[in-house]
């Protein structure tokens, strides 16, 4: 489907949970923030109905996230499931690789194509800095246990506080160069302020080109990360709470007063 603004919609990110196993310092404060209750949580078997009827609509591009998706329990069975509709042509996986390592050859297996790894620096004393007690090691293996069980491309996403020449970014650029890895910068964001720039090696925040959607782990369907508006499958049923979505979709992106990263998937 075209939105209002001939947008082809086709990309469908969904939150899976709102918890994280770190605590980086541009997604979340120290203590952690208000979780979603686990009764409120979308079960698996309705995140699949949420997919199937977005394919219908349009949707071939699907990516899992989080908080951190590899948290909740049984994800591969989730990945298998929706592996399993007809008419996905990319299906993705954004996580922070802390837990990849372990769960690369079974996502793999279930029917995942790719993943996306978040890493902000590849230093290790800055790393538990940033993340507030990470081990980048962690991260690096599960890099490499992608890579083997074929989950290629593998993206990393480095989050910039003012520019892509910092320290920290341009080591981990290296990094990605040393071992083949594609690399997209993003520009540390807020959303009660609206803070938001385009992705440099990505398509994400260019507004005149959004293709998506997001579900949240609440069953809430966002068209715009930057906006408060948002459509609840449980209120509306699922094709109209997506139908709606597409054609409110706003044109650009505001400000979000009612979401945090941690339970929008980014």
């Amino acid at each position: 489907m075209f939105d209002c603004y001939n947008r082809k919609i086709n990309y469908l990110r969904i939150s899976i949970t709102d918890r994280c196993n770190l605590r980086c310092i541009y997604c979340m404060p120290e203590e952690g923030v208000p979780l979603i209750g686990h009764h409120l949580i979308m079960p698996y078997e309705e995140i699949v109905k949420v997919v199937r009827e977005a394919v219908t609509l349009g949707i071939d591009k699907v990516r899992l996230t989080g908080g951190e998706p590899l948290v909740r329990r049984g994800v591969e069975d989730l990945v298998a499931m929706i592996a399993a509709i007809p008419g996905i042509r990319d299906f993705g996986l954004t996580t922070n690789g802390t837990l990849l390592e372990k769960f690369a050859p079974i996502l793999k297996k279930a029917g995942l194509h790719r993943v996306n790894i978040s890493l902000d620096a590849v230093n290790p004393t800055h790393y538990r800095e940033l993340t507030r007690g990470g081990d980048v090691e962690q991260v690096f293996r599960g890099i490499e246990a992608a890579k083997q069980a074929g989950l290629t491309p593998v993206k990393i996403n480095c989050v910039v506080q003012h520019s892509s020449e910092e320290q920290d970014a341009r080591e981990v650029r290296e990094y990605c160069r040393m071992h083949n890895l594609e690399i997209r910068f993003i520009h540390q964001m807020s959303l009660e302020d609206g803070c938001f720039t385009t992705v440099e090696n990505g398509d994400g925040g260019d507004c005149s080109r959004c293709s998506r959607l997001r579900l949240t782990a609440n069953g809430k369907i966002k068209p715009c990360l930057f906006n408060d508006i948002e459509f609840d499958i449980h209120e509306l049923g699922i094709r109209e709470a997506l139908v709606q979505a597409i054609n409110l979709k706003p044109e650009k992106g505001t400000v979000n007063t009612v979401n945090a990263f941690n339970n929008i998937g980014g």
